[in-house]
């Protein structure tokens, strides 16, 4: 397993359901970007989960999957698998409810390569906002208490920031950032500029970089890249 997952400042997250000519994945993973999570919301397969795959590995780079449900894990020819519950919802299916559904189905999980995120959804127009319910209305300090509850008493590893697809307020994630001392911070949404790395990486331990890549293309993936490290 990838231990250095800790150390990590910047990863790039690819859509299964959204297709790159190699050309532009293989910019994608020689950029510097220090993970690729292959992680989408909506219409994730095991057919284009593997697909994506199979577009991303030799390149040296560690490879997550994100499962959008964990019972859609797959393991095969990754490093590591990063689960979410989903901690401002109403619906504790996201919290435990299909985690435990997902033990209950496989016996086998390598554990040693899981590890868990404790999500806080903050843009409610997002696919993953309206899928989990997500209550996205929330002051700087009720968004830090739950990241303070996320790591003083459930002990998650990570607490993830999403704003998915907007970006979001820095006072939010400075007071997450104040709140959380041993788990990592990850901060993922509308990070399609240089600046914008720059700073939410004054905050959040490692930024996720996702639209961009569709939207804007590897040169501004590589500029948030050097704009982190």
């Amino acid at each position: 397993m990838h231990t250095d997952w800790k150390n990590w400042r910047h990863v790039t997250k690819l859509d299964p359901d959204k297709h790159l000519d190699q050309a532009i994945v293989e910019e994608v993973a020689t950029s510097g970007t220090d993970a690729i999570l292959l992680s989408g919301t909506l219409n994730v397969t095991p057919e284009n989960l593997a697909d994506l795959r199979e577009q991303v590995q030799g390149y040296g780079v560690p490879l997550v999957v994100e499962p959008a449900d964990p019972s859609g894990a797959v393991f095969d020819g990754v490093d590591m698998l990063f689960v979410p519950s989903v901690l401002n919802t109403p619906d504790a299916r996201w919290v435990v409810g299909k985690h435990q559904q997902w033990v209950l189905n496989d016996p086998a999980i390598p554990w040693e390569r899981v590890v868990p995120e404790a999500y806080i959804v903050l843009n409610p127009a997002s696919a993953v906002g309206r899928v989990t319910r997500a209550v996205c209305d929330l002051s700087p300090r009720e968004v830090a208490a739950y990241a303070g509850c996320a790591e003083r008493y459930f002990h998650f590893p990570i607490v993830y920031i999403e704003y998915s697809g907007t970006y979001g307020d820095p006072a939010v994630v400075q007071a997450a950032s104040e709140m959380v001392e041993d788990a990592v911070l990850y901060y993922g949404g509308g990070i399609n500029s240089a600046e914008r790395a720059a700073e939410m990486a004054q905050y959040a331990d490692t930024i996720v970089v996702g639209n961009a890549v569709y939207e804007k293309g590897a040169g501004t993936l590589k500029a948030t890249v050097k704009a982190v490290q």
